[in-house]
């Protein structure tokens, strides 16, 4: 072994967590340079309505102009630094049960701003928006955004650690109203009080934040400056709401009752099987900010279906969640490998996480994706005596494959220092069977962020399950420093042989995995002459060993990206990449990789085009070595939105490999049709048709959704698939109606 193995060996996860710590504490500001920066946040002052407010975006009730406006925003794209290109006004009323937030977005060349999507939830960065950001409880780290656009679309999210945690499902009772006008357009936001979380009491300081996006200039601009490098999630960076009046949230109660009928005929089934469905929601408050959440009989059947993936890997895929009981809330939970700050989107960017301790997907659904019941649920989130709580228990149903199991969770986490914080959790599914067999993870984490720029991470776990070895520790340390020009990251994750997590993601256990990421964002001025914004030379280092510091996987990224001052992008890349496989797999039925070491090279080129045009595409080419053999492989995207109600994207992935040993040529593809049209903002139609060659199986997937009151529903979903390549089987479908009203007291 040489003097770098060794030196492997020697480090370990419980090092590298005491490491995170001292170094934390030896890095930690005085108490007078966070006095300092309280003192310096910019300050906006909520009046009280002296009368009612119409909400149709006019902003023409006295009450406006008596409310003192803020502005001076300041451009984080593309001019860092400098005065927005266009004022706004920002005002904000109360009234005795809602907050009133009016913006003025003027603009000098109004009619010309972009909006392509109406859609809930739309594509913030793709079109103008006005964005808020609340801050609650002051805290500088958790808060909601609620985004809306000249045509009133509405997106809310709720974050979670600046933004470590993004939950963009999360769904709230709000209203926005706009009017575009000769000078711009204005943004009339109506957010009652019972529709957040917060400490009773007056005179309570809230954190807030607002952006404005010109997409046409591609610019960017907050009234509480925000560093280029991140967005309105780094709440740490926002300014002070006061003046708010001691509000009465209510009972702070809500009950969501659904009624659901279906018929459904399997694939290659003869016969349809009706079924009726009812289930109740609860939402409480048992403190001003400790919810309870409960559901009895819970039905998913609305969720939008899974696409599609072809997996040449030998690891097992990554699905995101989509039910909605599980999203709500979810930050607290988050534990586990944390995802490095991403400035530009991609439609092709896979996600990196090797290992999140709690993956919903594991509650309630197989690992095909089949729907396993759940018989009822209950979850606890908020925050109490300076802590975040999040408890959760699930009781799954007993099916003729699986036993019926319980899933329990806590977890526990301070917030310490100025924007830091360390954190417990407790893991438990226990078969409901009488049989004893069980898995539980214990584990706690630290994370440190210290002069805006240098984060550092860590974790520590162990699970127990009955028969399993002694290698069921799991660990990271993680370090990086990431400001306007320079992100750098160094991490080391390890994995026991026996580690378990039955309500965990794991990629792959018995490794230790090092990670490097360095980079350069330059901005030099004779850029722009050429229309372009930003350069990014970067490099990321992918190495993997055994527990024995033996070489498994190494994949080194070196790759040169350039982006355009309208947002496209252009990136070339090498992968140098080497497997050690240990166990045969199988990349398709009959083509099996042997056990062997195999090292190859990987060229790739990813172009990006302006995703706010009427038309744009995203094309990935990947071609070199695969195993023994080689590969061709591409993802395209056309993205076409003619006018702000129609979205349509056509994606194509496709996969011709050659293989030498095992002697095999196949060619993989998966089409992808996604259509969604607007009737209003609260109306929708969606579609998603997917054909994959390789199993010759069609799915459709299309869904109506009308919103007939806030955060009330009705649904009407349709399914089918379909063999192709079997003639006389009948297709499998499905037709779902569901009804939610809820009631809020």
């Amino acid at each position: 072994m040489d003097t770098g193995t060794s030196l492997l060996a020697r480090f370990r996860p419980a090092h590298a967590l005491t490491s995170a710590l001292i170094v934390g504490a030896w890095l930690v500001a005085s108490p007078a340079v966070a006095a300092d920066e309280a003192a310096a946040r910019r300050q906006v002052r909520a009046v009280a309505a002296t009368g009612p407010i119409t909400l149709d975006g006019a902003l023409d009730e006295a009450s406006w102009s008596a409310a003192p406006p803020v502005g001076d925003f300041v451009q984080a794209e593309p001019r860092a630094g400098q005065l927005a290109s266009e004022p706004t006004e920002v005002r904000v009323l109360y009234t005795e049960d809602a907050l009133y937030i009016g913006a003025f977005c003027r603009d000098s060349e109004a009619g010309r701003e972009t909006v392509n999507d109406i859609r809930k939830d739309f594509a913030t960065g793709e079109q103008d928006s006005f964005e808020v950001l609340l801050d609650t409880f002051a805290d500088r780290r958790n808060g909601f955004v609620f985004v809306t656009n000249p045509q009133g679309g509405r997106s809310d999210t709720q974050i979670a650690n600046e933004g470590r945690d993004v939950n963009a499902s999360w769904d709230a009772v709000w209203q926005v109203a706009t009017t575009r006008t000769t000078e711009g357009w204005t943004a009339e936001i109506w957010i009652p009080f019972k529709t957040l979380r917060f400490e009773a009491g007056k005179d309570h300081v809230w954190g807030v934040n607002f952006a404005r996006r010109i997409r046409r200039k591609a610019e960017v601009a907050y009234w509480s400056p925000v560093p280029r490098a991140y967005s309105i999630y780094r709440a740490s960076q926002d300014g002070d709401l006061v003046g708010l009046p001691d509000v009465n949230q209510g009972r702070n109660l809500r009950i969501k009752p659904y009624v659901a009928a279906s018929t459904t005929r399997a694939t290659a089934g003869t016969v349809f099987d009706g079924t009726r469905d009812v289930g109740l929601d609860v939402k409480y408050g048992v403190t001003p900010s400790l919810t309870l959440d409960l559901a009895v009989n819970p039905d998913f059947a609305q969720v939008e279906a899974d696409e599609q993936q072809v997996n040449l890997t030998q690891f097992s895929l990554f699905y995101p969640e989509k039910r909605e009981f599980f999203l709500e809330n979810n930050g607290i939970f988050y534990f586990g490998d944390i995802p490095r700050n991403q400035r530009q989107s991609s439609r092709f960017r896979p996600p990196e996480e090797e290992l999140l301790l709690f993956f919903s997907r594991r509650i309630g659904l197989t690992d095909a994706g089949a729907q396993i019941p759940i018989r009822a649920g209950g979850r606890l989130t908020g925050v109490a005596g300076g802590f975040g709580i999040g408890a959760m228990t699930i009781q799954t149903e007993r099916t003729a494959t699986t036993p019926a199991n319980n899933y329990t969770m806590f977890r526990l986490r301070r917030d310490i220092l100025r924007n830091s914080d360390v954190g417990a959790i407790v893991e438990s599914r226990q078969a409901a069977d009488g049989s004893g067999d069980f898995n539980r993870v214990y584990g706690v984490d630290a994370n440190f962020r210290f002069r805006r720029f240098l984060s550092i991470n860590s974790f520590l776990t162990k699970s127990s399950t009955p028969g399993a070895g002694d290698g069921q520790l799991a660990g990271k340390g993680s370090v990086g420093w990431e400001d306007n020009v320079t992100h750098l990251q160094y991490s080391l994750l390890t994995i026991g042989d026996d580690f378990r997590g039955d309500l965990a993601y794991v990629r792959r256990t018995g490794i230790r995995k090092h990670f490097v990421d360095a980079g350069l964002r330059p901005r030099p001025e004779w850029l722009r002459r050429w229309g372009f914004r930003e350069l990014h030379p970067h490099t990321r280092l992918n190495y993997y060993t055994d527990q024995h510091n033996d070489k498994l996987s190494v994949n080194n990224h070196y790759a040169w990206s350039v982006f355009r001052t309208t947002g496209a992008m252009l990136e070339f890349a090498v992968n140098s990449k080497y497997e050690r496989i240990v166990t045969p797999f199988k990349v398709r039925p009959g083509v099996v990789i042997p056990v062997n070491g195999y090292g190859w090279t990987e060229y790739q080129w990813q172009i990006e085009s302006d995703h706010s045009r009427p038309v744009s595409a995203s094309f990935q080419l990947v071609n070199g070595g695969f195993y023994e053999g080689s590969q061709n492989s591409q993802q395209i995207s056309v993205l076409m939105k003619p006018f702000f109600r129609l979205t349509s994207e056509l994606t194509l992935r496709r996969n011709d490999i050659s293989l030498r040993l095992p002697r095999a040529d196949f060619v993989t593809s998966v089409w992808g049709l996604r259509t969604a049209y607007a009737f209003s903002t609260n109306m929708f139609l969606d579609s998603l048709l997917q054909y994959n060659t390789d199993l010759k199986q069609f799915n459709a997937n299309v869904r109506f959704n009308l919103i007939h009151r806030p955060l009330s529903d009705i649904f009407v979903v349709y399914n089918e698939q379909q063999i192709t390549d079997r003639d006389g089987v009948p297709p499998g479908r499905a037709v779902i109606v569901k009804y939610t009203h809820m009631f809020s007291f």
